[in-house]
């Protein structure tokens, strides 16, 4: 199953909560404390954002986390990639090439890179904004993923079963 992880949700979380007062400075403890979140989890997440670039940190007594450019500009997919400790990809093989033993001869591979590829664009495509409204039941994706045509994948995993 595929699944996000917590410091990965938390994240989301902390950028979506800043995202509706964008101008103001948050602190930790405050964000914490907000969200219902450990502060060393919080802590955490805000220094890892920091590191990408995603959040700008003010050192103190009006010190705190403000975000780095708008909402709209901060995508899920740069958040995936401030917060996870491993490159991005739904198989080992795509993540990381040349980690999985059969790759050489594997006739899926392709196929789960092109997976790959569409959920990275979608990640892409949505916005800290957008994930600030969640009762909207679709986001505005700026490119429409292409979709996967069985008849395709059937013919070019029997191309390569032929070969």
């Amino acid at each position: 199953m595929l699944r996000i992880s917590k410091i990965i949700d938390y994240g989301t979380l902390v950028l979506t909560h800043m995202g509706v007062d964008p101008e103001r400075v948050y602190s930790a403890s405050e964000l914490a404390t907000t969200l219902g979140l450990g502060q060393p989890t919080v802590s955490k997440v805000l220094k890892l954002l920091s590191q990408d670039n995603l959040v700008t940190s003010t050192r103190g007594a009006r010190g705190g986390y403000a975000l780095a450019r708008p909402a709209d500009q901060i995508s899920v997919a740069q958040i995936i990639d401030a917060l996870d400790d491993q490159p991005f990809g739904l198989t080992e093989c795509v993540a990381t090439p040349g980690a999985c033993s059969v790759e050489p001869d594997c006739h899926i591979r392709s196929n789960w890179q092109r997976i790959n590829d569409i959920v990275r664009r979608t990640l892409e495509d949505v916005s800290v904004a957008d994930m600030i409204r969640p009762s909207q039941t679709e986001f505005p994706l700026t490119r429409k993923p292409s979709t996967l045509d069985k008849s395709q994948v059937t013919a070019h995993i029997s191309k390569v079963e032929l070969s």
